[in-house]
């Protein structure tokens, strides 16, 4: 229970067990607040980067153990306005920290600000703790210490508009932690925002998962736990919630369990691939370690090789992207080669591609249904889905246009294109002075007007002896491009550019095709079955 001093006039408290913030990724906000509804959460209110709700023990417990898009779960014990550094000590130090933690337990204070006249959030942090460290010395002769690395106690200073709040943080580390890294590619994307995408996008678990670029096989990995229900925090083993004076380790193993009966089994397809031999043996070792070896299939490859066995699924993946690539144009080539590969191979699936840069995205060549802002990290990105289908929606909708009118008896002998052309074929001739103030380029050929060409010396382009008496050019010599001396050279570097990248492109492909027959096709995997957990 924890208690706060009479003299507390200025400070609003919350009562113990009652009021609780989940912190997440802006944009997963929404995702956030649907898994605490379906944990029995009670007034549940979106708020910037995460949700406030109302429960009990058995509730943070849970959302700890289960939240698959929560960062970490806050308990506030203190609300109250400041407006300077004197403030801020007088009022922590109203809290009784002696009731909410031992002289022997070690702490860590962090703390954030927004628009308050406070600026400094590490100035905000150390006079928090100078604050608990001076009420435990006036008490108890002696002070606790503080631990950076691996604290007992985890203390949550948020200041906003000279509003600050102290909560006791219940996860301790991040809960993007899960526990089943432990090797990494370059730049991997979080855990938490990898589950944010795969609730984002309204996958039932009701066709096969596939990540073509699944660098250290954070998504795929995701995907198997919520495909299965397996915990988010199944492989974690410590919380700070655990260090607590109130701490049920009772009720703590009844939620445990709870949760791990219902794991089950996936009757679909999870599939990871990565043209990097690094990466996929990096994706490897951290399915290894989730024990999900045999629930994903692993393979290096590239994405318009990977061999596509049904004729509906979802694509969710995380492409390459970085400035070099923007440098040199590989981005836009990247896109471009997606696209293609999701118009030949992938009708009838679903793509959901993240992406920082959505003008490189364009090049997909895909409209885009829908596009929700999201955070990795610090970066902006767009979450983009795009629907694949045999032809188009448009194409679709023509052919239903022309079925009912053929059912009413209204079909038409030629098409669009037929009609234009009459349209064109049907108009008045012109009259001889109408035909003759026309240039002679310009003329019908039915009217007998056949102009001569002439080839150009430098190069297999046509054009007009006409031209040649235009722009101030002698009599029966060649006209050239008008370009200037920038414009040559660099249409002459774009070519010799794009003859570099064919060069790539055909090395790359024979490259593939002595890895491929090298190498020995992995045996096809059953269904997984259930299994007993590590």
């Amino acid at each position: 229970m924890l208690y706060f001093w009479p003299c507390m006039d200025e400070l609003k408290t919350l009562s113990k067990g009652v009021d609780y913030t989940a912190k997440t990724f802006a944009g997963l906000e929404e995702v956030l607040a649907q898994e605490l509804n379906d944990l029995g959460a009670s007034d549940v209110e979106i708020i910037t980067r995460g949700v406030s709700f109302r429960g009990d023990d058995a509730l943070l417990y849970k959302a700890n153990y289960q939240l698959r898009s929560a960062l970490r779960i806050l308990k506030p014990i203190g609300v109250f306005e400041i407006k300077n550094e004197k403030q801020l000590y007088e009022k922590v130090q109203r809290i009784d920290w002696t009731e909410v933690f031992n002289i022997d337990q070690t702490f860590v204070v962090e703390a954030n600000v927004y628009y308050s006249e406070l600026t400094h959030s590490q100035f905000v942090a150390l006079r928090t703790k100078d604050a608990i460290v001076d009420q435990f010395r006036a008490k108890m002769g002696k002070r606790p210490w503080v631990n950076t690395e691996a604290s007992d106690i985890y203390v949550d200073v948020h200041i906003s508009h000279d509003v600050c709040t102290i909560s006791l943080d219940s996860s301790g580390e991040s809960l993007h932690k899960r526990g089943y890294r432990v090797a990494a590619d370059k730049a991997p994307i979080s855990e938490v925002l990898a589950a944010g995408m795969i609730l984002l996008s309204g996958w039932k678990k009701d066709c096969d998962f596939i990540d073509p670029m699944c660098g250290s096989g954070t998504i795929a990995i995701e995907a198997a736990l919520y495909a299965m229900d397996i915990p988010a925090g199944y492989y974690r083993d410590h919380y700070a919630f655990m260090s607590w004076k109130d701490f049920n380790a009772d009720l703590w193993e009844e939620i445990k369990t709870t949760a791990n009966d219902s794991m089950g089994e996936f009757d679909h397809k999870i599939v990871a691939s990565d043209r990097s031999d690094k990466a996929v043996g990096i994706a490897k070792t951290n399915i290894k370690k989730a024990g999900l070896h045999k629930d994903i299939t692993l393979k290096v490859s590239y994405f318009d090789a990977l061999e596509v066995e049904e004729e509906k699924g979802i694509l969710i993946f995380n492409p390459p992207y970085g400035k070099r690539l923007e440098e040199k144009g590989e981005l836009r080539d990247l896109y471009r080669g997606i696209g293609d590969v999701l118009k030949q191979k992938y009708s009838g699936f679903e793509a959901w591609i993240i992406s920082p840069n959505y003008e490189a995205a364009k090049f997909v060549g895909l409209r885009p249904s829908m596009r929700i802002p999201l955070f990795n990290g610090p970066i902006e990105a767009r979450l983009i889905k795009f629907e694949m289908y045999q032809g188009s929606k448009r194409g679709e909708a023509s052919l239903d246009r022309r079925a009912k009118k053929y059912d009413k008896g209204e079909s038409s002998q030629r098409t669009d294109g037929g009609r234009r052309f009459e349209k064109r074929d049907n108009r008045p001739p012109r009259s001889e002075s109408e035909q003759a103030d026309r240039p002679s380029g310009f003329r019908r050929k039915s009217e007998g007007d056949h102009h001569d060409k002439r080839r150009i010396e430098s190069g297999s382009k046509f054009r007009k002896d006409s031209d040649n008496k235009r722009g101030g050019f002698d009599k029966g010599k060649p006209r050239r491009f008008e370009r200037s001396g920038e414009e040559r050279s660099r249409f002459r570097k774009d070519k010799e550019r794009k003859d570099d990248q064919i060069q790539v492109w055909e090395s790359q492909k024979e490259e593939r095709a002595k890895r491929i027959t090298k190498k020995d096709e992995p045996e096809e995997k059953g269904p997984p079955k259930r299994r007993k957990r590590l």
